[in-house]
């Protein structure tokens, strides 16, 4: 798995139109084995926009509703910074209820997980996988493969944004805490097995901060990264 997820994730970098990228985001029907895979934003017009694998007719149904201003799947990300699971979410209101019985119908499944991604811009995004499956298997799924399903989140977003702004000069310089301690430990020569150590996070989880990192400083490599935020003195080794 780890194969393909390094493959996947190198061709979701390469993407440069939209309709690379919603190829790849199908993509991930077969590697993870789902029902369906979606990433929600909304574009610099203040516009929703999703790269979704539904199919034509529920897609068509929730545009025409407007049914991401009721969807708890999608509220729920303004409210929230970790992962989280559809069933734990907040069902009670009738119009809800009757949102999540026509979900199932139009085949999205009784299963979800979603991914919040907060950009460098405040911008908010969302990454979501759907499945028809049990309880158990679904949590099961979700343990194993949740440090992929961030970094595949960080990955699409950071393309999304690259080919929504293609051609518009941008200049990040604000780094999180988190940013800013992993490029300053790699300045320092420590590898990334050592640097995830020293932080008591995953190598998984490294990659999405050092990703971000560069993203934010328009660099090439994190090389390139380090360089940059310690010429703008974001970083001091």
């Amino acid at each position: 798995m780890h194969d393909q997820m390094e493959a996947f994730l190198e061709r979701v970098e390469h993407c440069n139109t939209f309709e690379d990228l919603y190829h790849q985001v199908g993509e991930l029907r077969c590697l993870f084995q789902v029902n369906h895979a979606v990433y929600h934003s909304v574009n610099r017009k203040s516009e929703p926009f999703a790269l979704a694998t539904y199919g034509a007719e529920w897609a068509d149904y929730y545009a025409k509703e407007e049914l991401y201003k009721i969807d708890p799947v999608v509220l729920s990300a303004f409210q929230r910074f970790h992962p989280y699971n559809w069933k734990n979410l907040s069902w009670d209101k009738k119009r809800c209820r009757s949102f999540l019985v026509d979900a199932i119908d139009g085949g999205v499944g009784n299963q979800g997980v979603s991914v919040p991604i907060r950009g460098p811009h405040g911008e908010f995004a969302l990454f979501s996988l759907s499945h028809s499956c049990t309880d158990a298997a679904w949590a099961k799924f979700v343990t194993n493969h949740m440090s992929d399903l961030l970094l595949i989140g960080h990955f699409i977003h950071q393309t999304a944004r690259k080919i929504e702004f293609a051609g518009v000069k941008r200049v990040y310089t604000n780094l999180s805490p988190r940013e800013n301690d992993a490029l300053r430990l790699l300045g320092g020569g420590l590898n990334r097995a050592r640097v995830a150590e020293k932080l008591s996070i995953s190598e998984h989880t490294l990659r999405v901060y050092i990703e971000s990192a560069r993203f934010k400083l328009g660099a090439a490599n994190t090389t390139h990264a380090v360089a940059k935020a310690m010429s703008q003195g974001l970083i001091a080794l």
